[in-house]
């Protein structure tokens, strides 16, 4: 498919550029992928649209205060560091910018004494980078929540960018459909019979890499840290054999619960079109690895039976998700009537329910 068959028009002006507050007082778009039917509510109403039985599936990940700020300690040129992943204790692949931050510069993290050498070039502005003590206790005050370029306002409280159920923290963005809920939302959900299960995956490069490969097929995903643990696959696969619904919180959910399904049936999530498996008796495995599952049209689902997100980019690999999950003119079709009644697009917009 063409990369092109992604794209489309949004005005400017329907990008959130703030959170709303409460949490859940966003607006809900319900699409039904089975007829294309949409319906209009507020994310609170999520209830409605979950039955006994269901299993909402929710990303833990935290994200951590991953820009930094920092100077070339040779000319004092301006370098922004943008922590991706943590390689040992002291070693971090990192996008790096600024002009020529090649192998062996040195820079200086101000106001304390933190350096970092630049070990590795990789593609693009990736950089391996060593810093000269492990950074992790020291990223509270050195930080800074890295909101995504679309978001010009100062956000004054940081935690409005993370969910109120993330422990584990390890991302570079947050798991944005998961920004609705509210504890009271979750709370609720319990009560109506509905089981939540949390699984891990740390955010990393693609959230913030185009898609340049003419054919979506040539692009090279990259890999984030996912973990779904046997507690949790448990919870899942009974669910599941007992007809209860999977419904992933979020296309990192998705990624991660379909990436379990295909190594539970013995694939490799890596090429899921090599293997159409499903496991009939364990849709799920528990699984911590690395996962470069990239899901656009054409891929068989294995787990997740709906689907709560926002709405996404134009040309982005999670609008192909999505387009994957519903297809594709159901998608732009229903991106069209978010416009049309002023919807707010992106990380701090409203979302969807497609079921």
């Amino acid at each position: 498919m063409n990369l092109s068959e992604f794209d489309y028009d949004l005005p400017e002006s329907l990008i959130a550029q703030e959170p709303i507050e409460p949490r859940d007082s966003s607006r809900l778009l319900a699409l039904n992928r089975q007829t294309g039917a949409i319906t209009h509510h507020h994310f609170r109403d999520i209830l409605d649209f979950l039955h006994p039985g269901d299993v909402l599936v929710l990303n833990n990940t935290r994200v951590i205060p991953a820009r930094l700020r920092a100077t070339k300690t040779k000319t004092g040129g301006a370098v922004e560091i943008l922590l991706l992943r943590q390689l040992d204790e002291q070693q971090w692949l990192v996008l790096a910018g600024g002009r020529r931050v090649e192998a062996g510069t040195l820079l200086r993290f101000p106001p304390g004494d933190l350096t970092a050498e630049v070990i590795e070039e990789r593609s693009g502005s990736e950089r391996i980078v060593r810093f000269s003590q492990p950074v992790n206790d020291l990223l509270p005050d050195l930080g800074e929540t890295p909101l995504p370029p679309y978001i010009h306002t100062h956000l004054q409280n940081p935690e409005r960018y993370q969910t109120v159920y993330s422990v584990r923290e390890g991302s570079a963005a947050a798991p944005t459909a998961g920004l609705h809920f509210t504890p009271e939302l979750l709370l609720a959900a319990k009560a109506a019979g509905v089981q939540l299960a949390y699984c891990t995956l740390h955010i990393g490069l693609d959230t913030f890499q185009p898609v340049r490969a003419h054919r979506i097929e040539d692009h090279p995903i990259h890999s984030e840290r996912a973990v779904l643990s046997a507690e949790a696959a448990r919870v899942i696969n009974q669910a599941k054999l007992g007809g209860g619904r999977i419904i992933a919180v979020g296309t990192t959910s998705a990624r991660t619960l379909e990436t379990a399904g295909i190594l539970s049936a013995g694939g490799d999530p890596d090429h899921p079109q090599a293997s159409e498996n499903v496991c009939p008796w364990r849709p799920v495995t528990a699984f911590d690895q690395d996962t470069r599952l990239f899901i656009y049209p054409g891929y068989r689902w294995r787990v997740v039976d709906a689907l709560i997100t926002n709405f996404h980019l134009p040309r982005s690999t999670l609008l192909m998700m999505v387009s994957a999950f519903a297809g594709r003119q159901t998608i732009l079709q229903a991106y069209e009537i978010a416009k049309q009644e002023s919807y707010r697009f992106f990380s701090f917009g409203d979302g969807m329910f497609i079921f």
